[in-house]
């Protein structure tokens, strides 16, 4: 049996911060609800990134949603991953049942149902406004981490970047950055060699399959016009109140890949637009990455590195990261250091395993005289955490075992109708959602084969009568046994080939872009 008075003064200064903080629950002791024991979170140190851990059905995601509610109501814009399609509805009021009720007056809070301002983004044609980037904005060396290339393979991808920066070829999509490859590889590799050195074609082979597997997993809906400008994620709604912006990718389960490389690059793009900010009152954004192993399960070395770098600089721009995962070693070590806010629910204990990542997650946690840790982790009830945060000097509060306060907003799914009427009220979908087809690598260098052909056509003279063939002497051999033009012609039929195919959608014509 603990001691409560001190337990409650241990709370009290813990969890006491200057300037707005939210509350989030209330510290038990026991097995008991501690009054007056509030758990806050200050607003000033949101910055510092978070996690939000547990088995499935423990009540991370209404954590979640208990804590974009408090941001957007205090003007902070929110951006949730919604990998399970159970998010949306924040969009909507929720309504009282028994247990919330018990569960609010053991918090000594009121319940208030409200929906809050939501903008639903999608990464495919799912309803909601279409995310997109071009190849050339993802950058030589993004690209080159998220393909997994060698330093030889990276330095090829660069200059595939400068020959096109200088040849003003437009890479908008990996149709365009494919068709280069090619074109270099073959028809235009003199041309580049003769600017920019020679390039290995095993090379420019192994970089096209890399690429072919990031086309096999859907990147193709991800790579094009029009670009998301990454102020459309920090808007307040017309009521001061932070939108949230719920990026619906319930299709990227099995397409790890492509999960990685959006949210690498929409961190990178957050990084390299938002200016330093030094301290701030509260943050300019907070993104939630719910299900964040899918970033982690198939990440290189080189790419971990880059996440890694990125969370440690962004938290300067005023921006936090929050994980949201069921078990909390799915985060590297490395990451996982940098994370301030730990919001643990229950992890289960079915074999050796179990026992050995709860042993591992207790000693990620402060020491506690009230609890021993190892064991509660196992013994959370549905709506409970482990919770401890980085206070304003950067020290680690005590760990508290604590009851969450409910969402105000619906615990449930919207229906269609409610997806189609949030769809239909967004400011930027008509933005987003124009077809655009710009001019682009791909068909500047399919004009310049074309073109090509034209000419060696225009060259070759006409066959002459056999019977004149017949007459020539054997010493005068005909122009078309010269090795040149014999080449020549074999050129010719492999463009010819090609475009064919290409004009069959088999050579890989540029999609339109809804960007």
């Amino acid at each position: 049996m603990g001691d409560q008075n001190k337990f409650l003064q241990v709370v009290k200064e813990g969890y006491s911060f200057k300037g707005e903080s939210l509350k989030i629950g209330c510290a038990m002791l026991d097995g008991s609800v501690v009054s007056g024991a509030d758990v806050m979170i200050p607003f000033k140190t949101l910055n510092r990134h978070g996690l939000i851990a547990g088995a499935t059905g423990t009540g991370k995601t209404k954590t979640l949603q208990v804590l974009s509610e408090g941001f957007s109501y205090a003007g902070i814009p929110v951006v949730v991953m919604d990998i399970k399609g159970d998010f949306s509805g924040i969009a909507e009021a929720g309504a009282i049942n028994d247990k919330i009720a018990e569960r609010c007056k053991l918090l000594n809070i009121d319940f208030k149902p409200a929906a809050y301002p939501v903008e639903l983004l999608t990464l495919s044609h799912q309803k909601g406004t279409r995310l997109r980037a071009t190849v050339s904005e993802f950058g030589p060396v993004l690209l080159s981490k998220i393909l997994g290339l060698n330093d030889t393979q990276e330095s090829i991808v660069a200059l595939i970047f400068k020959y096109c920066d200088d040849s003003k070829l437009p890479l908008l999509n990996l149709k365009d950055f494919i068709k280069t490859l090619q074109y270099i590889s073959d028809e235009g590799k003199q041309e580049l060699e003769k600017d920019y050195g020679k390039i290995s074609t095993s090379s420019t082979g192994t970089i096209l399959r890399k690429v072919i597997e990031l086309q096999q997993q859907g990147a193709d809906l991800f790579f094009g016009e029009r670009s998301f400008e990454v102020d459309d994620l920090m808007r307040t709604s017309d009521d001061g109140r932070g939108i949230v912006s719920v990026v619906r990718v319930t299709d990227l389960q099995d397409r790890p890949k492509l999960f990685s490389t959006f949210m690498l690059q929409m961190l990178a793009e957050l990084y390299a637009t938002c200016p330093e900010e030094g301290d701030m009152d509260k943050p300019k954004l907070i993104m939630f990455i719910d299900e964040a192993h899918l970033i982690f399960q198939e990440a290189s070395d080189a790419l971990l590195q880059q996440i890694e770098t990125i969370i440690k600089l962004i938290r300067s721009k005023g921006i936090g990261i929050y994980f949201c995962t069921q078990n909390p070693m799915d985060v590297p070590a490395s990451v996982l250091a940098q994370l301030g806010l730990k919001i643990q629910h229950a992890l289960r204990a079915f074999t050796a395993n179990d026992r050995k990542t709860i042993r591992q997650t207790a000693d990620n946690y402060p020491e506690t005289e009230f609890y021993k840790t190892e064991d509660l982790i196992t013994q959370l009830g549905i709506g409970e955490a482990l919770v401890t945060i980085l206070n304003e000097k950067g020290i680690p509060t005590p760990l508290v075992h604590c009851m969450m306060c409910p969402p105000g907003s619906r615990m449930d799914i919207l229906t269609e109708a409610e997806i189609d009427a949030v769809a239909a009220k967004s400011k930027i979908a008509a933005k987003y959602n124009e077809e655009i087809d710009s001019r682009s690598a791909y068909e500047i260098l399919t004009g310049k084969l074309e073109e090509a052909i034209k000419k060696s056509e225009e060259r070759m003279p006409m066959p002459e009568p056999k019977t004149t063939r017949e007459k020539t002497s054997k010493k005068d051999d005909s122009i078309f046994d010269k090795p040149i033009v014999k080449q020549m012609g074999r050129t010719a039929t492999s463009v010819i080939l090609r475009s064919l195919l290409g004009v069959l959608g088999l050579g890989g014509r540029r999609r339109k872009s809804i960007f």
